[in-house]
């Protein structure tokens, strides 16, 4: 029996009710130069949202019939969409808040190719032209609010978490809710829906109207963590460094929860902006927080941190166990030292202008194997410099296990090998086995196969 939905018709609303022909073209387009298959990826994951499923290749061949095309029509736009996941639709309409999902992907989509990457009005080989663009495509996104006092809380965490961290995740949201703080997270499943739904009844007890779900994620991701069904204001960036960098200029304060490897590369990505000496004054509270039983994952996390960076890093990272108030009350008062610094530097409120980003984090890493074998490893270079390569690296071991395009280049050349500074790889190594003992690499990890390879002394590749 299929119990997929064979085909159903979709109008847009809004904007996106005046496409052009040429922007429905290209929407359609299935060459390299077209977005069809962007969308089809994008969409058939916002559609499976709920799902278990972390492997962006595996969904795609799970739901290898779907199909999405746009067509203009004397009325509008009309979305024609072909084998959807029944799951996605209640008596044969799709889920309102799919819906506004969807449209959110065309509208990036369209936005980032044709008035961002293709357009020529921004410099992005240069640092300031990159974080620009990246602000022009959260204010298109409606991200950028005008006229609000600092409030947004990143939270980040892995996707494949146990029960116990996913409820403390979501105590923590509430409590951040009664103290009306808003919440930004990378639009997933695990850590990154628990403080959205402990938010909303934070929010609701409070009679706080204006609370704010905020996702951001990019295609090669999405697949992997199809955004949850809290979140009212998603974002979809055009790669993974100008998520990381859409997260640290919009956010104003930044909770890290247990997680796996997409959790490190965006605490090593946080970490190379910080020990950035132009950056030693301005307020970016960071907390590291969970349950009781997260404790050794922490003493993990620091004791990686300290080997591979020094106690200068550690120094920036605050650790708070099994207390979710405290962490909420922190978050809270740091609010306003955030305002009292935006206001006396005449920096916005709602986009950090003052951030100081090298150009090495900013463009693209494409994880192959070329790429992550020549990664700097060392510690023959400052120290913010080196937190910048660690992060590529755990970049590329997420794109092995659950980025369609890393798995397939896993399938095809094997696992990436990583080399480098003997201490660095110890502890790198160190980390990453804890990882997969706690099954935090991924979802599925009853047969988990690195994809990756790790060069030291004990270990010779």
């Amino acid at each position: 029996m299929n119990t997929d939905i064979e085909e159903v018709v979709i109008r847009p609303e809004g904007s996106l009710q005046i496409l052009s022909y040429q922007e429905a073209s290209q929407l359609c387009d299935v060459t390299q130069q077209g977005l069809n298959e962007l969308l089809r990826q994008c969409a058939l994951a916002v559609l499976n949202t709920g799902s278990n499923e972390d492997n962006g290749l595996a969904l795609l061949n799970k739901f290898s019939k779907f199909e999405i095309t746009v067509s203009v029509k004397g009325r509008g736009v009309q979305l024609i969409i072909r084998n959807a996941p029944r799951h996605a639709f209640v008596d044969n309409e799709l889920i309102v808040g799919l819906k506004e999902h969807l449209f959110a992907v065309i509208r990036d989509l369209l936005y980032a190719r044709n008035d961002v990457l293709n357009s020529g009005h921004f410099d992005l080989q240069r640092s300031h032209g990159i974080t620009n663009a990246i602000f022009h495509i959260a204010r298109n996104a409606g991200l950028v609010k005008a006229n609000t006092i600092p409030n947004i809380v990143v939270c980040w965490g892995g996707h494949s978490i146990n029960e116990d961290e996913y409820q403390y995740s979501k105590h923590l949201g509430y409590e951040l809710g009664l103290r009306n703080l808003d919440i930004c997270t990378g639009c997933g499943p695990g850590v990154m829906k628990g403080p959205m739904k402990g938010a909303l009844l934070g929010h609701g007890k409070q009679r706080y109207k204006n609370g704010r779900y905020i996702g951001v994620t990019e295609p090669g991701i999405i697949a992997a963590e199809a955004p949850n069904a809290f979140v009212t204001e998603l974002c979809i960036m055009p790669d993974i460094e100008k998520r990381l960098e859409a997260f640290v200029r919009l956010g104003h304060a930044i909770i890290i929860f247990p997680g796996g490897a997409g959790t490190m590369e965006e605490l090593l990505y946080l970490l190379s902006i910080l020990l950035h000496p132009d950056n030693n004054n301005i307020p970016l509270p960071v907390i590291l927080t969970g349950n009781a039983a997260s404790r050794d994952y922490f003493d993990a996390i620091i004791d990686f941190v300290s080997d591979a960076l020094g106690a200068q890093a550690c120094e920036l990272l605050e650790v708070i166990i099994d207390h979710p108030r405290d962490v909420a009350t922190k978050m809270k008062l740091a609010m306003e030292a955030v305002r009292q610094d935006r206001k006396a530097s005449s920096d916005a409120y709602y986009y950090n202008w003052r951030l100081k980003l090298e150009l090495d984090q900013q463009l693209p890493f494409i994880p192959n194997h070329e790429n992550m074998h020549n990664l700097n490893l060392h510690k023959n270079q400052p120290v913010h410099q080196l937190a910048s390569q660690l992060r590529k690296a755990f970049s590329g071991i997420v794109a092995g296990n659950v980025k369609a395009d890393g798995i397939r280049e896993i399938e095809k050349h094997g696992p990436f090998k990583i080399v480098g500074d003997p201490v660095i790889m110890q502890a790198m190594d160190k980390l990453l086995q804890k990882f997969v003992a706690q099954k935090r690499m991924k979802l599925d990890a009853s047969d988990y196969n690195p994809c990756y390879t790790i060069e030291h002394p004990t270990n010779p590749l």
